[in-house]
């Protein structure tokens, strides 16, 4: 899972949607500082990589030209992502669900410096990517990099929300845990390697307290599973980009390391596009 915490007790049971969402933005605002503190480095504050692989848009170049671009990114956390985009060219908007991962973001476009070409500044708006605040057909390209997509029980209705505010043309991509890895234990080492779950069972991954309210909660899919719920938005798959273990890369991050990696993928990424 590509969120590392100590919970009271992990566990596999169901979690709808209303449980989840008050998990998971409780869970995230209370780790955003920590977050970044921790992982900050790794991601930048003016960078786009697309998951532990380190996999980076300036060299997959799966968004297209960011000139001109109108683009909306869902489950932003601090922003890198976006503000790489405005340095870019583009014009962004970065949300995510947590009130903790907005003000981070916005703390550090406070503290970048100004005389930078890169320190772009971002707008940020917290929402819920399952009811985006805006209208029909605003943006030419929604993304997400690991943000909002495992971690909301109902990631179709993500997928209808993102298609609905694409304008005609336009393009989802986003990246999220391999639905491989679901069948493997987070561990980077060789206990990670070997596999303890059915790629099939769908039951929610869930940290809980004492008394059994879910903490923080991850949901699985199979790979089918994105394929539905992208044809279900109105949306066509174009790509499915499996990032391989790059060669000098031996920074690990929870369950991903160098030879899980180079073995079996870690993450997805879905390249989508909104029929003219």
């Amino acid at each position: 899972m590509y969120a590392v915490s100590t919970p009271t007790e992990a566990t596999r049971r169901p979690a709808p949607p209303a449980e989840t969402a008050t998990a998971n933005r409780t869970w995230w605002d209370g780790e955003a500082s920590s977050y970044y503190v921790e992982h900050g480095s790794f991601l930048g504050d003016t960078d786009f990589v697309w998951g532990p692989e380190r996999l980076r848009e300036e060299d997959a170049h799966l968004l297209g030209d960011p000139e001109g671009q109108v683009v909306l990114e869902i489950g932003a956390g601090s922003g890198q992502c976006s503000r790489w985009l405005a340095a870019h060219g583009a014009t962004v908007v970065a949300t995510d669900l947590s009130a903790g991962m907005v003000a981070t973001g916005v703390a550090v476009n406070e503290a970048l410096d100004p005389t930078l070409v890169s320190a772009v500044r971002v707008p940020f708006a917290q929402c819920d990517g399952r009811a985006l605040p805006f209208a029909d057909a605003s943006f030419d390209t929604v993304f997400t990099a690991y943000g909002v997509v495992p971690f909301v029980a109902d990631s179709d209705v993500v997928m209808r929300e993102a298609a609905r505010v694409l304008r005609p043309g336009g393009r989802l991509v986003f990246s999220t845990t391999h639905p491989i890895r679901w069948a493997f234990p987070d561990d980077p080492g060789a206990g990670g390697l070997t596999a303890r779950h059915s790629y099939f069972d769908r039951t929610p991954y869930v940290e809980q307290d004492d008394e059994g309210r879910a903490t923080y909660v991850e949901h699985h899919r199979t790979l089918g599973d994105r394929v539905r719920e992208i044809a279900g938005a109105g949306l066509a798959l174009v790509d499915l980009v499996e990032p391989e273990w790059p060669e000098g890369h031996e920074q690990p991050w929870g369950g991903w390391s160098p030879l899980r990696g180079r073995i079996i993928p870690g993450t997805a990424i879905f390249v989508c596009l909104k029929p003219r």
